[in-house]
């Protein structure tokens, strides 16, 4: 099923979707080295991978496969994809400028035997349907790797599309 172009329109915008869902989101995570959390061109927004952190700590650590079971890592990559909000918040200052998740990119740290990645994913993905809708789709990508920073079990990375600010020249 292809994904229609442009914004979902629904009543409110980000901002009451996650009133409305009671989320709350967390402070912004600061950068682990020598990069910047986002950065814009024209109408889109390029986000940092994020790490399920809560009160600038690892919520969850580990493997899935090994200790961490797929509910676990659905958790994680939900947290994660929290705190891409929480930098897209700070970044544009008005998640309303937010029109739809392009891309999504979730890493996973696995034993050689995992299998269940989509699920995983899933956790992230699911909340972003809830934000933007399902008509407006994004893609994805997902795979396990050995280590992820910090003992984190899952990374998320995204590309949203924004709305432009008025009057900028080029946008």
């Amino acid at each position: 099923m292809q994904a229609r172009s442009g914004s979902n329109n629904a009543a409110g915008g980000v901002t009451a979707r996650l009133a409305k869902l009671g989320i709350v989101l967390p402070a912004p995570p600061t950068p682990l080295g020598a990069y910047v959390e986002s950065s814009d061109a024209s109408d889109l927004l390029f986000l940092s991978g994020t790490l399920p952190v809560v009160n600038r700590r690892l919520a969850i650590s580990g493997r899935l496969g090994e200790g961490l079971s797929v509910d676990e890592g659905q958790e994680a990559a939900r947290l994660a994809s929290l705190n891409a909000l929480a930098i897209a918040k700070e970044h544009l200052g008005d998640l309303n400028r937010l029109k739809k998740l392009l891309k999504l990119t979730v890493l996973m740290a696995t034993t050689q035997g995992f299998a269940e990645h989509a699920p995983v994913a899933d956790g992230a993905s699911d909340l972003f349907v809830q934000l933007f809708g399902p008509e407006t789709g994004h893609t994805r990508l997902v795979y396990g790797v050995y280590s992820l920073p910090i003992g984190a079990p899952v990374i998320v990375d995204t590309i949203f599309q924004i709305e432009p600010l008025p009057g900028l020249p080029g946008k």
